[in-house]
C-alpha cells in the first residue's frame, strides 16, 4: 500500500454515515483495484470514500465491525444483580437503590436495565412455566377460592367458590359463599372431606391472609394462621403453602377454577341462591365427575373410585372444627373444671394445673401434658357436678358401686363425701401438694 495511504476505521466509518459495507461489495472493489481501478474512482463507484476504499484494499477483504469494548460501570456485580433482581420480583429501580446504598454506585435506571435484560427474561419464563407434579392417591388435596358475578334472584352479585380437587384422581368439589373469610375456607375444606367421605395428608392452599400469615420468597419460610394451624390438626392433615408469586404450583386447582367458572356458572341465571347450590351439587354429579379429564384421560370418578377412595384416612365421625369447642381452664381446689357453670372432675394430683378442655360431640374431654386426664359427657343442665370416683384415688377410699353421677341443685351428688375440705386430702396424702 503506498505510504501516502490513510486508511480510516470501521468507527469512523460509522459515524460519517456511511455504515458498513457487505462483503460482496468489499468483493467487488477489490476485483476493480486488481483491474487498474483508481481508490477515488471506486469510491465514486460505490459512493464511500476514498479511505474506506483503502481500508479494504490494505485489509485483503471485509472484515466484520467490532464494537470498541468499553469498561462497566457494573462488572464484577453480576451474582450481586442476579439475587437482587430476584428478590425484588424483577424491579430494575429498586436494584438501582440498592447499588447506591450499598455499594455506592450511582447509575442510571437504564444502565441497570441494560444489566438485567437477560435476568429479565429468565424471570418472565420461569413465571409462565407449569410444573406437573404428579401426586400418589390420597396424597393431597388443593384448594383456591374463585370469584365471579352472579345473577341470583334477578339482581347481580358477588359470589365467592370454593374448589378442591384430589391431586390423584382430580375428582373436585365446589361450594358457593358470599364471603372468602376464614370460616368460608374451613367449612369448604370440611364439606369437601365430607364429600369425598375421607381425608388426604396434605393440603395444599395458596398464600391467602385467612390461612398464612407470613410466608418468605426466599426462605420459604412459612408461618400458618394459629386458627387454621388448629384446624389442620384436629383434622389430622399436614398444611403447604404454594411458592409465593407461583399460585401455578398448584395449577390443577387453579384450572379447576377456571373450569368451574367456564362451565359450571357462566351464562346462567338462578331464582335463589338454593337453586345455585343446588345446581352446583348437580354439576359435579353429572359434568365433572364423569367428564373425560384432559390430563389422566379418564372420569375423575372412575379414577377415584379404583384407586384413591381406599387410600383416604376415615373421618371417623369427628363433627365440624367450629362446633369443637378449645378451652383453657384451671383445676380448682375440689379437683374439678368448671364449664358453662357445670364443674367436671380431673385427677386431684392436678389441682392448681392448667388444663385443655374440649367439648364435642357431647362429650368433654380435659387433657394435660400431652394427653387426655379425664372425659364426662356433656351437661345438657346447669351448675351441676360429674364425678369420677377414681379421680380421688389415693386420698380417699373408694365407696363399692361408685360411678360418675350427675345431680342438679339443692340436692347433694351422690359422691358429694368426696368432696372434703382440702386440709383432709393433705392430712390423708401426708402433707400439701
Amino acid at each position: 500500500m503506498p505510504a501516502e495511504w490513510t486508511t480510516s476505521s470501521p468507527q469512523q466509518d460509522v459515524l460519517r454515515g456511511e455504515g458498513m459495507r457487505t462483503p460482496d461489495e468489499v468483493a467487488a472493489m477489490l476485483r476493480l483495484w486488481s483491474l487498474g481501478w483508481g481508490t477515488k474512482r471506486i469510491a465514486a463507484e460505490f459512493g464511500c470514500s476514498r479511505n474506506t476504499v483503502k481500508r479494504y484494499v490494505a485489509a485483503g477483504g471485509w472484515a466484520a465491525y467490532r464494537r470498541p469494548a468499553r469498561s462497566r460501570a457494573l462488572a464484577g456485580l453480576e451474582e450481586w444483580l442476579a439475587e437482587r433482581f430476584r428478590r425484588h420480583r424483577g424491579n430494575a429501580d429498586v436494584v438501582r437503590q440498592d447499588l447506591a446504598r450499598e455499594h455506592g454506585l450511582r447509575v442510571s435506571l437504564r444502565t441497570v436495565e441494560r444489566a438485567v435484560a437477560p435476568l429479565r427474561q429468565a424471570l418472565q419464563a420461569e413465571a409462565r412455566a407449569t410444573v406437573r407434579f404428579e401426586t400418589p392417591p390420597g396424597r393431597q388435596l388443593q384448594i383456591d377460592f374463585g370469584e365471579l358475578r352472579v345473577p341470583i334472584g334477578g339482581e347481580v352479585g358477588r359470589v365467592f367458590l370454593f374448589v378442591a380437587t384430589l391431586g390423584y384422581s382430580r375428582r373436585c368439589y365446589v361450594q358457593a359463599f358470599r364471603h372468602e373469610r376464614q370460616a368460608a375456607w374451613f367449612d369448604g375444606l370440611e364439606g369437601a372431606f365430607a364429600h369425598f367421605a375421607g381425608l388426604t395428608q396434605e393440603v395444599l392452599v395458596d398464600n391467602a391472609r385467612a390461612l398464612v400469615e407470613h410466608h418468605d420468597a426466599e426462605t420459604r419460610e412459612v408461618r400458618f394462621n394459629e386458627r387454621f394451624r388448629a384446624f389442620a390438626q384436629y383434622w389430622g392433615f399436614k398444611p403447604r403453602a404454594c411458592a409465593p408469586y407461583r399460585a401455578r404450583t398448584k395449577g390443577k386447582d387453579e384450572r379447576g377454577v377456571g373450569y368451574v367458572k367456564r362451565n359450571a356458572i357462566a351464562g346462567h341465571s338462578f331464582a335463589s341462591w338454593a337453586e345455585l347450590e343446588a345446581h352446583l351439587a348437580w354439576w359435579m354429579r353429572e359434568i365433572a365427575d364423569v367428564r373425560e379429564h384432559g390430563t389422566t384421560g379418564e372420569p375423575p370418578v372412575e379414577r377415584f373410585r379404583r384407586d384413591e377412595a381406599g387410600a383416604l384416612r376415615p373421618l371417623d365421625g369427628r363433627p365440624p372444627f367450629r362446633q369443637v369447642r378449645d378451652l383453657v381452664r384451671r383445676v380448682q381446689l375440689d379437683c374439678s373444671v368448671e364449664v358453662d357453670t357445670n364443674a367436671y372432675s380431673v385427677p386431684w394430683r392436678l389441682i392448681g394445673e392448667t388444663v385443655r378442655v374440649v367439648v364435642a360431640g357431647g362429650r368433654v374431654s380435659i387433657q394435660h401434658g400431652g394427653g387426655e386426664v379425664a372425659a364426662h359427657p356433656e351437661s345438657a343442665g346447669r351448675r351441676q357436678r360429674l364425678v369420677e370416683p377414681a379421680h380421688f384415688a389415693g386420698i380417699m377410699p373408694a365407696r363399692p358401686g361408685a360411678r360418675p353421677a350427675a345431680s342438679p341443685p339443692p340436692t347433694p351428688p351422690p359422691t358429694a363425701d368426696l368432696l372434703r375440705p382440702l386440709q383432709e386430702y393433705e392430712q390423708l396424702a401426708g402433707g400439701a401438694w
